[in-house]
């Protein structure tokens, strides 16, 4: 793909469309049909990237980092302006997906209790609107994307950045790729999910070839070079996920918020209550990670806790717990498991950290060994202390066991997908194994598990491209 603009380097990059690009297809056929649904033609088209976490699951919002991949599936939007001033119109390629148009006065409402595809839209338009004071009037939006939804790997989080992105062209803004995944991160929240930021950080800054390790506050990224004979091989569970209709993530939040600040009162902290994530806490108490896991282990009981507890515990009353430990969606619940949460984000911290530095090593059949071992742990943890995991997602990685040098569950959880990785010589092997002892046992047809199992590599981030 050509560069078609001389932009800042640190501005979401503009391309021209080549039609011999493997995607030139579905830009065409997107362009048409923008053409069909609103009688004109697009302005512009956006591309944002869905990603897999090859390890480092749940530990954003705790203020660790991770280490993602954009993925070669993306979201691809054609943005124009609608004739019709303060009316919205989104359309989507795929027909399961209803359309929709609207016309606000004034804000933009997204119903938490109602979420649909186009919501994810709203959320980008949304956090332009917000933190740059721009009145958006009228938008024509279709859409087409190859990212499986609901499989935890961040499709609706490539929505909000190719929205965000296009929203910014069409009002003349220059705003950096970080501060424009910084501002998806917080507007995605508009559709009730607590997210740390990840994914809208690796669909944003992503670099072809290589996969990044995320930092927060501030937001950076490093290359992390992945072996040359490393494969990494997504497999769905055949369970979808969908993490803004339930509770379970957000509950998961609150109890890493808790665990953070039950060990920083314990310590005498005087500033607890600010200290609402896990890496805050170890920062503060200048701990190595085995030393904090020890004290939470020493500070942090086993089983539940009930909120009547947590307020003693604490010393805090029912009407200050409400507002400084939980969040706006998570007012109702009434019992906490602090201690596995902690234990999961402590250690699965120490894993991020470990297979970067095997990745910067020298590479061997030990190293991808290594790998692997940090991710069969991975899995474990996720199933065992944080329980997001999934039948469906163990078993997958049960059966990779012998063949893949490591796998476990990535995104959010409870259905979704697998990770794995693969030597290049047994990928085959892998994949024969998995569709028939899995897809063929669960009624796939072969003709069909294409659009469930799948090699990837490292891809290259947002950009706008020009007709």
């Amino acid at each position: 793909m050509k560069v078609h603009s001389t932009m800042q380097t640190s501005s979401v990059p503009v391309h021209s469309l080549d039609e011999t690009e493997t995607c030139g297809k579905r830009f065409q056929n997107l362009k048409a049909f923008f053409k069909n649904a609103f009688q004109a033609d697009p302005k512009v088209f956006v591309r944002a990237p869905g990603r897999v976490n090859l390890i480092g699951e749940h530990i954003d919002y705790c203020g660790y980092s991770v280490l993602p991949m954009a993925l070669e599936q993306d979201i691809l939007l054609a943005v124009g302006k609608s004739e019709k001033e303060g009316i919205f119109r989104f359309a989507n390629v795929d027909e399961k997906y209803s359309t929709y148009m609207n016309a606000f006065e004034g804000e933009i409402q997204i119903d938490k209790n109602n979420i649909d595809w186009w919501c994810y839209i709203l959320c980008g338009i949304k956090g332009i609107v917000e933190h740059h004071s721009v009145e958006v009037l009228s938008l024509d939006v279709a859409c087409s994307g190859n990212i499986p939804p609901q499989a935890g790997l961040s499709s609706s989080s490539a929505l909000v950045c190719a929205a965000a992105i296009a929203i910014s062209y069409m009002e003349k803004l220059e705003i950096s790729k970080h501060d424009l995944a910084s501002l998806c991160a917080k507007s995605e929240r508009h559709v009730g999910t607590e997210g740390g930021g990840m994914d809208q950080a690796i669909s944003m800054l992503a670099s072809q070839g290589t996969a990044k390790l995320i930092d927060f506050n501030p937001l950076s990224t490093t290359e992390v070079l992945l072996p040359n004979e490393a494969v990494f091989v997504i497999a769905h569970s055949l369970v979808e996920k969908n993490k803004a209709a339930s509770s379970d993530f957000n509950n998961r939040v609150v109890e890493c918020r808790l665990a953070a600040q039950v060990l920083a009162k314990s310590q005498n902290l005087n500033n607890w209550r600010d200290l609402k994530k896990l890496a805050d806490v170890q920062q503060e108490l200048k701990l190595t990670f085995s030393d904090i896991i020890a004290l939470c282990k020493n500070i942090i009981h086993s089983g539940l806790y009930s909120k009547q507890e947590l307020l003693l515990e604490l010393g805090v009353s029912e009407e200050e717990f409400k507002l400084t430990c939980l969040t706006d969606n998570t007012q109702n619940i009434e019992s906490f498991n602090l201690l596995p949460r902690a234990l999961h984000v402590f250690s699965e911290a120490q894993r991020v950290q470990d297979f970067k530095l095997l990745c910067d090593g020298s590479c061997s059949s030990e190293t991808l060994s290594s790998l692997g071992s940090l991710m069969y742990e991975s899995h474990m943890s996720c199933k065992d202390l944080y329980e997001c995991s999934h039948p469906n997602l163990d078993e997958i990685v049960e059966l990779s066991k012998g063949i893949a040098y490591g796998a476990r569950m990535t995104g959010a959880g409870w259905g979704g997908c697998t990770i794995a990785i693969v030597g290049k010589t047994n990928v085959t092997k892998y994949c024969d194994k998995l569709k028939d002892e899995f897809y063929s046992k669960n009624n796939v047809p072969e003709d069909s598990v294409g659009r469930y199992l799948f090699v990837t590599s490292p891809g290259r981030g947002a950009h706008l491209i020009l007709d």
